[in-house]
């Protein structure tokens, strides 16, 4: 079976520049598994790998759709499994890294979301609820028909909530099921399953810093550039952590300085909650690097254990 390898990690761990240290070693090719890098004319925000640092390792999922088009887990897998096969049939090595768990868990667990279609109707009913009601309105439901997904989404993430009662009204079954049922289908390759750990003092310390760089590189430059080429406010993009806070500042909400804590929070929370997610996944072989970036010796281990 085809190796594929993995690399996941909270945000500011370092899989980027592990990722292209690989690929350089293995002849392979990188497939980003970020929720955020996946649109067009936002760099600074997501963190996206300039030309220069990808240093001619092709990479894929990144710059792939406009700021408002719609990107989902669904189009992710069967975009990243395609990718795959492309670069297998190149003779390369095929390196996914990034951290939406969702991502990462939909394609080593191959699990199929795309099961029942999309009723917009529905949808647009569950998202008046939700705006009259509240979220927490909608999660009650998913609680009473579906408890388990109630577990493990937030009330706040309200696309979610509403495709997992989408599913559960289409199909009188809870899309864990259908995800169970998914799971069951062996995966098309072999995942060779790389995580990142790091001091969370010293992950905190990175992500403040690596905000502080955003800034100074044109964070504020970017969402204004998005807001002149007609980007609305709510779109998911622009709710994404870097562009939501700023996007407050330019409407003269907050200051700038509020605006960059609140950043550097946001961010702080969202590494917590992937290393939660990332901790949960069985088989990740996790590799202690606080100091990646001069250690020759951890970079060799992860080498030798992804090459098998």
């Amino acid at each position: 079976m085809n190796r594929v390898i993995v690399i996941v990690g909270p945000t500011a761990s370092g899989k980027t520049n592990l990722s292209i240290e690989l690929a350089k070693r293995m002849n392979g090719e990188i497939i980003s598994a970020d929720s955020m890098q996946i649109y067009k004319y936002m760099d600074i925000g997501t963190a996206k790998p300039t030309k220069e640092e990808m240093q001619d390792i092709s990479h894929y999922l990144i710059d792939e759709v406009l700021p408002n088009e719609d990107f989902n887990v669904v189009r992710f897998k069967e975009l990243a499994e395609k990718y795959i096969d492309n670069i297998l049939e190149n003779g390369k090595q095929p390196i996914v890294a990034g951290g939406t768990g969702l991502y990462i868990s939909s394609l080593i667990n191959n699990i199929n979301f795309s099961e029942s279609e999309s009723d917009w109707e529905l949808r647009e009913a569950l998202k008046k609820e939700a705006e009259e009601f509240g979220p927490e309105y909608l999660h009650k439901k998913l609680q009473e028909v579906d408890p388990n997904s109630a577990l493990s989404i937030h009330p706040n993430n309200i696309k979610r909530v509403i495709r997992a009662l989408e599913v559960y009204y289409q199909t009188q079954k809870p899309i864990s099921y259908h995800n169970e049922i998914s799971r069951s289908i062996p995966p098309k390759y072999q995942f060779v399953l790389v995580g990142l750990n790091m001091d969370r003092q010293v992950l905190y310390e990175r992500i403040n810093k690596r905000v502080d760089i955003m800034i100074q590189n044109g964070l504020v430059d970017e969402v204004k550039r998005l807001v002149d080429l007609g980007y609305a406010d709510s779109i998911i993009s622009m709710q994404g952590i870097g562009y939501k806070e700023i996007l407050e500042f330019l409407r003269n909400n907050i200051t700038l300085e509020q605006a960059i804590d609140n950043i550097k929070q946001g961010t702080r929370r969202y590494a917590k909650r992937q290393i939660t997610w990332f901790k949960r996944i069985h088989g990740i072989n996790w590799f202690n690097v606080d100091n990646c970036g001069n250690n020759i010796n951890v970079i060799n281990e992860i080498y030798e254990y992804a090459k098998g």
